[in-house]
């Protein structure tokens, strides 16, 4: 989901409310930030990065360990405030924080190893060149963040991009404006540095933000919105990274540890209230486990409850409770049944966690991004049939597979940018992996090595540091010389059959 589709209701010429889902309750006032506003901001974070960058990668280190220890001592206050613009439960804010300051912390004390200019081979035709590679920082990079994951997303740009010697821009979620104010605040009094700061609104500001002339766009969201973004960036050629929705399937083996995947099947359908872009919404069981896995995953499904004070908070987005009101009614009016669940009321601001079996594999609950505590549950034959519907949507994020013999090899067969073997989204909290799709959940990385690298640019160098055996690259060139070539490519790469 997006954080420029649909504006919160109260508004005035310059500012809107931000709401507690819960109970609609006003949880803070914030600008409207207009395009001249946006220009302003993108060019003063383009003259503090020129300084930000100046530190070198041990002066950033040391400024993003300050900021990491001030959002860890103020952990509860930023929780509190995810709970009540997002809705989320405290303890799930808590651990999405904390995920959080992990990334901070490997994404400040690793940029040096990933980034700094090395040595690499200059081949053979070339041995009397030196050749070095670095990556440099593109300048400022635009964050369009999410609602859903409002901290750990965002974060996934925000601290690589630091990390890497850019200037940040963050525009939040409509929906989480505070957490984004909260953040830039908090940066500011660790670093005292202007290298990253926020703008709020709705789409208008997210548009602004993407033709501002910022280096690059860091995108979360719906597919719809990300190709949004992608036509407005291409005017200006502005690169773009986009981490777009998901229809995440789970495969469940005969040989699987039946607890420990429904479980997991529970938790990445429903946890976050089932606002999770990588975590399951379709589960593909082997016939012989299928009975035992349903009638567990039921029982344990029974005793999660979405209300004030539950472990599910509400639909962040209310327009989102329609969308997850289609696909439990579609499944049902094609043939499906809600052995959890079912039908969410009208005026609903909780959804409680529904299992849909028997559902046609071209019904929208499968098809569509659901995001929603939802799941359907399909009865397979073989680990064949379950990989080729696994693969059957346009959708490529994240998976999970749980099977004691052929994990691996099952989960090299997914068309999915991340996959967990026996676990569910653990590739999303190791700092070490890269974290994105293909296909409709879009391109791009966050997180790791790639991370760093996607919010920079490769500067090669070749520096010749002896004249050439053979002179190739000149009008001095001889046939002699060229005929030397011949026979040395030949020899090096024409030995054996044809």
């Amino acid at each position: 989901m997006t954080s420029i589709e649909t504006a919160p209701a109260e508004t005035s010429a310059a500012t809107f409310t931000s709401l507690n889902p819960a109970n609609g309750e006003v949880v803070g006032t914030h600008p409207i930030h207009d395009a001249a506003h946006v220009q302003a901001t993108v060019a003063s974070v383009r003259k503090e990065a020129e300084r930000w960058r100046a530190l070198g990668f041990d002066g950033r280190k040391k400024a993003l360990a300050a900021w990491r220890k001030v959002i860890a001592h103020r952990l509860d206050e930023l929780a509190s405030l995810m709970s009540r613009e997002n809705g989320k439960p405290h303890g799930d804010a808590l651990l999405e924080a904390s995920l959080a300051i992990d990334h901070l912390a490997w994404a400040g004390s690793h940029a040096e190893k990933v980034l700094k200019r090395r040595m690499v081979s200059p081949g053979l035709l070339m041995v009397n060149q030196a050749a070095t590679i670095e990556y440099r920082p593109l300048g400022v990079i635009g964050v369009i963040g999410p609602w859903n994951y409002p901290v750990f997303t965002p974060m996934g740009s925000i601290a690589y991009a630091l990390a890497a010697g850019n200037g940040v821009v963050f525009k939040p979620s409509e929906f989480t404006p505070g957490i984004g104010e909260w953040l830039a605040a908090t940066f500011k009094e660790a670093v005292g540095h202007g290298v990253f700061q926020v703008v709020t609104g709705y789409g208008e500001t997210g548009a602004a933000l993407t033709t501002s002339g910022v280096d690059k766009v860091a995108f979360t969201g719906s597919t719809a919105t990300g190709k949004r973004v992608m036509a407005a960036a291409a005017a200006t050629l502005t690169p773009v990274v986009i981490e777009a929705g998901g229809k995440d399937a789970m495969i469940v083996d005969a040989d699987a540890d039946i607890a420990e995947a429904v479980d997991s099947a529970l938790w990445g359908a429903c946890g976050n209230a089932g606002q999770t872009c990588a975590g399951v919404e379709r589960v593909y069981v082997h016939d012989r486990v299928y009975d035992t896995f349903l009638e567990q995953l039921v029982t344990a499904a029974e005793k999660v409850k979405a209300e004030p004070g539950g472990q599910l908070g509400p639909i962040t987005m209310p327009s989102q409770v329609e969308i997850i009101r289609r696909h439990i009614d579609d499944a049902i009016a094609r043939g499906g049944r809600a052995v959890v669940g079912g039908p969410v009321p009208e005026g609903a601001r909780y959804v409680q966690p529904t299992v849909l079996v028997d559902v046609p594999e071209d019904s929208a609950a499968i098809q569509e991004e659901t995001f929603g505590p939802t799941v359907t549950v399909t009865r397979v034959k073989n680990m064949d049939e379950a990989i080729r519907l696994a693969n059957g949507t346009p959708f490529a994020l994240g998976s999970t597979v749980f099977a004691k013999d052929k994990g691996m090899e099952i989960a090299e067969q997914l068309r999915a940018g991340m996959t967990a073997i026996n676990s569910v989204i653990s590739f999303a909290g190791i700092p070490t992996l890269p974290f994105g799709g293909v296909g409709q959940s879009g391109f791009g990385r966050i997180h790791g090595a790639d991370g760093l690298r996607e919010f920079t640019y490769p500067h090669a160098i070749a520096r010749q540091r002896f004249r050439p055996a053979i002179e190739l690259t000149s009008f001095r060139r001889t046939d002699k010389a060229e005929q030397q070539l011949v026979k040395v490519i030949k020899g090096l790469y024409g030995r054996g059959k044809k």
